[in-house]
């Protein structure tokens, strides 16, 4: 008899935890892939703050726009675009709004001078999205879709950039913003990390030419053509 209790007593000592009575099973551990990584000073802010952006604040009835102090035009794409991408990491005002609208406003006046500046734009992008921070994402992706059709040839000159550019939309593909009530409001305001992706994506595609989807589809294993379909 004695030796039975032995033995029943060696079973329950080597029975994990999780499989005893009344055991508390806790969360597992986070891998940390959502996790927010905070965002050193940009050069754009440098640059800023030296005065050396020829930009002011405008305020109109329609609320606050930038005043270029020389046409946009002429301004040296390779310097100031880059530094203005570099800025979409900032998140506090006014260099959040100088950054975001001062790359909207060279986009829409670039022309054939943004195709060669391409290859300096991927780094800012690609950390811009390696912040993680959904308020950086959403306004990126804004950007990149409308880099991709600011000119005849930019969603083209994109696809080899792809692989530095797609990892982190396959990570949020399927993540949102907000939930529950908060998710009608971000999709009025178009800060639903998943739909900016889709609608990122579906962007590449229709310009990207004919070597787009295999690519996408190659980085995000999941996405369906939005032009085969």
């Amino acid at each position: 008899m004695q030796s039975a209790k032995i033995c029943n007593y060696e079973s329950i000592a080597f029975t994990p935890k999780s499989l005893q009575p009344n055991a508390v099973v806790g969360p597992p551990p986070s891998a940390g892939a959502f996790k927010v990584k905070p965002s050193r000073p940009t050069a754009f802010r440098k640059f800023y703050e030296r005065g050396d952006f020829p930009i002011a604040l405008e305020h109109d009835t329609k609320g606050n726009k930038i005043a270029w102090k020389v046409e946009i035009e002429k301004l040296d794409y390779h310097h100031y675009l880059p530094l203005l991408f570099d800025g979409l990491r900032e998140t506090k005002h006014p260099y959040e709004f100088f950054a975001r609208q001062g790359v909207h406003d060279m986009l829409e006046h670039g022309g054939s001078k943004i195709i060669p500046v391409i290859p300096q734009l991927i780094i800012p992008i690609k950390n811009a999205l390696n912040t993680k921070d959904p308020q950086v994402v959403c306004t990126t992706l804004k950007v990149l879709q409308h880099l991709v059709v600011s000119g005849e040839l930019v969603g083209e000159a994109l696809v080899p950039y792809y692989r530095q550019i797609l990892p982190i939309l396959n990570l949020f593909k399927s993540k949102n913003v907000n939930s529950g009530d908060g998710i009608d409001y971000s999709q009025q305001k178009r800060e639903n990390v998943g739909d900016l992706i889709q609608e990122t994506l579906e962007t590449f595609e229709k310009r990207g030419g004919e070597d787009a989807f295999i690519n996408i589809k190659y980085m995000i294993p999941t996405y369906e053509s939005c032009m085969l379909n």
